[in-house]
């Protein structure tokens, strides 16, 4: 099986996060000192149970429920530009993910809900790291390089088991090309297969003969 990377392997473990009575000025110089567009709030076991986002720390510094002049009827943004606490300002319920969902999982729960992270939690609820977009977006863009390494380490070497320099491998912006001989006219359309499940590859053309086959 070619390895598929989880949220695991691509979200970020150092989460900085907040407290339900941490104060707006505290949230809003962490988030500046930190650059980040959004943190967690958990509670005493450290599960995560809203999110603060950037908009809404601009909620409470312009004193409006939305910036642009909207949602002026809507008593919960107007509670959140009065806000003095990040339990108050927060967005809740808070949609987590797991380390072992795989990317593709990861990017629909995202686009589905509507955020740009998630907050990713253990057996117990705690929280073990924080997921975004541009982590997810990262794994669909790889070097060439990458790409042909894995094609030739294991796609042709490791599953069908090919000798090196059997069949050659070039990668030009994500789409991959295969010449070479296989010994069974089989394997073809397996190898096309396996190439195309390889995160990165946008293409795959394959130029091979079959040797030694009745």
């Amino acid at each position: 099986m070619l390895h598929r990377r989880t949220v695991g392997d691509v979200m970020t473990e150092e989460v900085i996060t907040l407290r339900p009575d941490t104060p707006v000025h505290e949230i809003a110089a962490s988030m500046d000192a930190n650059d980040i567009a959004a943190a967690p709030v958990v509670d005493d076991e450290g599960a995560p149970i809203g999110v603060v986002s950037a908009s809404d720390v601009l909620r409470h510094e312009t004193g409006m429920p939305d910036p642009q002049g909207q949602d002026g009827n809507d008593e919960h943004a107007w509670g959140k530009a009065r806000a003095r606490t990040a339990g108050a300002l927060m967005s809740s319920p808070v949609f987590t993910a797991r380390a072992d969902w795989t990317i593709p999982r990861a990017a629909r729960e995202l686009l589905g809900r509507h955020v740009k992270q998630l907050p990713v939690v253990g057996d117990h609820g705690s929280l073990t790291g924080i997921v975004s977009r541009s982590d997810l977006l990262d794994t669909f863009v790889r070097s060439d390089v990458e790409i042909r390494g894995e094609v030739e380490r294991d796609v042709l070497g490791r599953i069908l088991g090919l000798e090196k320099g059997t069949v050659a491998v070039e990668v030009r912006e994500g789409a991959v090309t295969l010449r070479g001989n296989v010994p069974d006219p089989r394997l073809v359309p397996v190898a096309v297969g396996l190439c195309q499940g390889v995160e990165g590859v946008v293409a795959v053309d394959a130029h091979l003969a079959a040797v030694g086959a009745d």
